[in-house]
């Protein structure tokens, strides 16, 4: 399966902070790729870098096998978008929208078809509706309809379920799920949401201030089987340059911490391997849910959850 996305080493700083630091991800055809993160993680930024709004300070990045750097009218013609609130004219019906933006990208369609793209996102009963007294979630949803009207191979979302109500939420999810396996589309979705994200998404990456905790299958990082090991030791500099020299390197997760993904059932074998190599050993913790994974790196000191409404 070809790569639709490959991020390598990118990177975003802004005067003294640092948005993004080292970023490596990669999404595949037929992705619905779950980007996740809290908010000021990063997300945003990426996604900016990715449509060439916010120019990277380092590191590169391909999408349809070719460098943003050097092809970005060509690739930005197969990719659509809605990032945060999608820029409506709310005094204009739906379908005068949907047209607007058409011939804005300079498409030639008919009424048919932008019927059948409102039709694609439930608003076909809405098309002469002023957007005006559409709700947020119609809103997103005509958004994601102006998107789609160039027919693009990419879609990338920032945040769509921000502010919806929960049957905003699924009318949203469901969207998503019919955009890849109707359309054929890849989806990046960004989301501070674990749980939409476990329903939608085939493959995920977590990031933590510009950084890369873990990236994978959703299905194998949500296998019990599959557990989070956080070691703490002396020197977890030193320890964890030691195991990248043994056949625990494979396990080694991003990140300043010392976190392998493996079978706990291996944790003895670690143990064992580690005192061997001179590590002196101070705790070591497993976990198996993605979700207590995901809050360990994103909970605010004090145990305040910063996903909390």
């Amino acid at each position: 399966m070809s790569s639709i996305i490959s991020v390598s080493n990118l990177s975003k700083q802004f005067k003294d902070t640092s948005a993004v630091n080292g970023l490596s991800f990669t999404v595949n055809e037929g992705d619905v790729y779950g980007f996740l993160g809290q908010n000021g993680a990063g997300k945003s930024t990426t996604i900016r870098m990715l449509l060439s709004l916010v120019a990277p300070t380092r590191g590169e990045i391909n999408i349809f096998g070719k460098k943003l750097s050097t092809h970005r009218s060509e690739i930005l013609r197969r990719v659509g978008a809605v990032i945060e609130k999608p820029d409506l004219y709310k005094y204009l019906s739906a379908y005068d929208n949907l047209s607007i933006f058409a011939r804005l990208s300079g498409m030639k369609v008919t009424r048919q078809l932008l019927m059948k793209q409102l039709q694609m996102v439930g608003l076909g009963e809405r098309a002469d509706s002023k957007v005006r007294t559409f709700s947020q979630g119609m809103k997103q949803r005509l958004g994601i309809a102006v998107a789609l009207v160039h027919d693009p191979a990419l879609i990338i979302l920032d945040e769509p379920t921000n502010g919806l109500d929960p049957q905003g939420i699924a009318d949203m999810r469901n969207l998503i799920v019919r955009l890849r396996s109707e359309l054929g589309k890849t989806v990046l979705i960004s989301s501070h949401l674990l749980s939409e994200i476990e329903v939608i998404a085939n493959r995920m990456i977590i990031i933590h201030k510009g950084q890369k905790m873990v990236e994978g299958n959703v299905a194998e990082l949500l296998d019990p089987a599959h557990s989070l090991i956080q070691v703490e030791t002396n020197d977890n500099e030193t320890a964890k340059e030691k195991l990248k020299q043994t056949q625990w390197a494979a396990y080694l997760q991003e990140g300043s911490q010392l976190r392998l993904m493996m079978n706990k059932d291996a944790v003895p074998r670690l143990i064992n391997d580690l005192v061997a190599l001179n590590v002196q050993l101070l705790s070591i913790n497993s976990s198996h849910s993605l979700e207590n994974y995901f809050l360990s790196l994103t909970t605010l000191p004090g145990n305040v959850d910063p996903f909390a409404n």
